[in-house]
């Protein structure tokens, strides 16, 4: 019997106690063209994976001082090395297997077993093994070309920011009227780009666990009106009211990143104010006795837009997800917002009636002093 060139060079970690027994599986696994190593003892067997992960552990139950269940659960403990599937082999009942695959093995063979059967499992594991590597590998190369894509985009896009902006402030010299419309459609547009660019860094950012947040003490309130102040302009273009209403005893304090929570603002009052066209845009800071969720803060951005249709409310938050209406953007920034939220251990909710508006609930624990 002959293994497919993927399995050749495929390395197999065999440990048992009993020399006779390991002296057998390593015959059959050479003459079937696998690099063997063998050990005795659990330890050791740790030691060997976490120093050169093998492809493949075969792993008997029965050990002394450390069982193959303890082995197991450490090894699948272990964060900083790549999967490595474990074949149990066990001369016990039912009883050892279920124990077994609690571990974090991936399968079991009950001795004396057929060496038809074993080869069987040990080939049907290294497929794993190559599928699972092969989408990791599918996975690091994914993030790296949206990691470069997204920074050559950054560039251009904020340096035709920076150049638009000389012109509207007519630092080249005086600018047509006509122009100026032109000139600020150009702005937005670019930002509106600039802004989706960033979003999808910072989605493959947490989706790699390296997005880090830089934790501080954060006043909400004052965070919220620095947003609100800004996108006045935006909602005065529209003719639309944009109010902030915070009833607050005292100062309202959260652990976070302060850019982070700005960011989460920013986007959904901008998203409220882009999808009303008559009314209000109201953003509200409960204080913890005005509301029944004790040692949280409590912010509501409603609108009197269109509202969210109830087949879009279930997957609003997910990635790429856009809703039925035509000024749907990328699909990002609500799913980059539930991130934010839920990496601060905080929570985001949606109410929404159609043709009456939305309102967006964020919950985020407060600093008890």
């Amino acid at each position: 019997m002959s293994v497919s060139k993927s399995d050749q060079v495929a390395r197999i970690l065999v440990v048992d106690d009993i020399r006779d027994n390991l002296i057998l599986v390593q015959t059959l696994l050479e003459s079937e063209g696998y690099a063997i190593d063998s050990v005795s003892d659990g330890a050791t067997a740790l030691q060997k994976t976490v120093q050169s992960p093998p492809d493949l552990i075969l792993l008997d139950v029965m050990m002394p001082e450390m069982d193959g269940y303890e082995v197991t659960r450490t090894i699948r403990s272990y964060t900083n090395i790549d999967y490595v599937p474990i074949l149990l082999i066990t001369a016990f009942d039912e009883s050892s297997v279920v124990e077994g695959l609690d571990a974090g093995a991936d399968d079991f063979i009950r001795k004396p077993f057929d060496t038809n059967e074993l080869l069987a499992r040990v080939r049907c594991l290294l497929r794993l093994k190559h599928s699972i590597d092969e989408q990791q590998k599918m996975s690091r190369q994914r993030e790296d070309f949206v990691s470069r894509l997204t920074h050559d985009l950054r560039t251009p896009l904020l340096a035709a920011d920076r150049m638009l902006d000389l012109f509207q402030k007519e630092t080249f010299g005086q600018i047509p009227p006509e122009m100026k419309q032109a000139i600020a459609m150009m702005i937005r547009s670019n930002q509106n780009l600039l802004e989706m660019v960033n979003n999808l860094l910072e989605v493959y950012r947490f989706d790699a666990n390296k997005k880090f947040l830089n934790v501080q003490e954060c006043d909400l309130q004052e965070i919220a009106q620095e947003v609100v102040n800004e996108l006045i302009p935006l909602a005065m273009e529209k003719d639309l009211t944009l109010k902030l209403e915070a009833r607050l005893e005292e100062q309202n304090l959260v652990l976070g990143d302060r850019l982070e929570l700005r960011r989460v603002l920013n986007n959904l009052i901008g998203n409220a104010i882009k999808f009303t066209d008559d009314g209000t845009v109201e953003v509200r800071i409960f204080e913890k006795s005005r509301h029944k969720d004790i040692g949280r803060v409590i912010i509501e951005i409603s609108d009197t837009g269109y509202g969210i249709a109830p087949e879009d409310q279930t997957t609003i938050f997910e990635r790429f997800r856009q809703g039925k209406n035509k000024r749907s953007g990328s699909g990002l920034g609500l799913h980059l917002s539930q991130r934010i939220i839920e990496a601060h251990g905080g929570e985001i909710e949606l109410y929404s009636q159609l043709g009456k508006g939305s309102t967006f609930t964020i919950k985020l624990p407060m600093i008890v002093k």
